[in-house]
């Protein structure tokens, strides 16, 4: 037993120094106010999107980066998706609709949508939004001077999360908790090693030579998790990429409520450990009950000493996250109850059921 304490109080102090090291490095987008004659190419996957798209195509409008493009596929909604996107593209010329006629064979709607869409951009730069995401005025000039500067093949931003309701209160925090506990951000862009990669499909910024190069949707074109692992091909091909936080420039409410945030989370939690479930339960097992291993085996003060590392890399990973400090903390057991439910709902879809996203089948 002391060689397992021993083993979760190292492994609970490398998280903390992961999650300083988040903090207290550059991990979000700098601002620098500067424009540049590039064209971006905005392109946007829209499957039933009309509560968002109208969103995001106003705040796409309101950028000062003018020279853009704008694709919005719609991948066979049944809502006014496409009649709310049809009045931006009269009003505004830079808009284009592209409307889906059948998925092939073989690929995920979202995989397939970004794809095409990329066949018909013009621009330098390719940047995949998704329709819930809400930007600032200065992200797509920011984005452009960060990837100059940094010769990056791709950029990718995990939004700040809106969270409004009780049930997201207790399941959303926790895609930060993992990814900020496990891995320092600024090693995707400085390590070679495409273990250390990460991205969220939600923006996605990539040198346009570089995607038509290597056509990375069409290589993941069956993946449900295929912004990781488009992340993981990059870095396989020597491109560099950059993983970073977001900020008041790029918010996101990725879920409505505990069902939805539990369903979409088993999506992709297993990814964040290589795809290893083995890695995911050791991971909840020892983050839920590592104070009891300490407890048994060491000392009141070591124990003491435990809980103060494991509060403050919650502490620190909220900041980071500008998510609510003293929420996240009250909230710590529920939050790791949900941990769980992800895990093992995404073990159940992965060998007993069938996991759906937005009507089609995923498996």
């Amino acid at each position: 037993m002391i060689y397992i304490a021993i083993f979760i109080l190292v492994f609970t102090l490398i998280q903390l120094l992961v999650a300083l090291t988040n903090l207290l490095t550059k991990t979000h987008l700098p601002s620098t106010g500067k424009n540049s004659d590039l064209l971006v190419s905005v392109l946007i996957p829209a499957r039933n999107e009309e509560k968002n798209i109208g969103n995001i195509l106003e705040d796409i409008i309101s950028q000062n980066y003018n020279n853009i493009e704008v694709i919005i596929f719609n991948d066979n909604s049944d809502d006014l998706t496409a009649e709310i996107v049809t009045k931006y593209t009269i009003s505004d010329s830079r808009f284009k609709l592209i409307n889906s006629e059948k998925l092939p064979e073989g690929w995920s709607g979202k995989n397939h949508a970004c794809h095409t869409m990329a066949a018909c951009a013009k621009g330098q730069y390719l940047l995949f939004l998704d329709a819930d995401v809400r930007i600032g005025n200065d992200l797509i000039g920011d984005a452009v001077q960060y990837a100059e500067k940094r010769k990056t093949g791709l950029i990718s931003i995990f939004p700040e999360q809106i969270i409004e309701s009780f049930g997201e209160e207790i399941t959303v925090p926790n895609m930060n908790y993992i990814l900020l506990s496990l891995l320092p951000l600024p090693l995707v862009r400085l390590s070679s090693f495409p273990s250390l990669a990460a991205a969220n499909g939600q923006f996605m910024f990539f040198n346009a030579e570089i995607y038509r190069n290597l056509k990375p949707h069409e290589i993941m074109k069956a993946s449900k998790v295929e912004d990781i692992e488009i992340s993981r091909y990059l870095k396989k091909n020597k491109i560099s990429v950059a993983c970073l936080l977001g900020d008041s420039r790029i918010r996101c409410r990725m879920y409505s409520g505990f069902s939805d945030s539990v369903n979409g989370f088993s999506k992709n939690v297993v990814a964040f450990f290589g795809n290893s479930f083995l890695l995911a339960v050791l991971f909840w097992l020892i983050t839920s009950f590592g104070f009891l291993a300490v407890m048994m085996a060491m000392s009141g003060l070591v124990l003491i000493a435990y809980l103060v590392l494991y509060l403050t890399t919650r502490v620190l990973i909220s900041i980071a996250s500008h998510q609510n400090v003293l929420k996240n903390l009250l909230y710590m057991l529920p939050l790791q109850l949900s941990m769980g439910l992800f895990i093992r709902k995404a073990f159940i879809n992965r060998y007993f059921g069938k996991f759906e996203w937005k009507g089609r089948s995923l498996n």
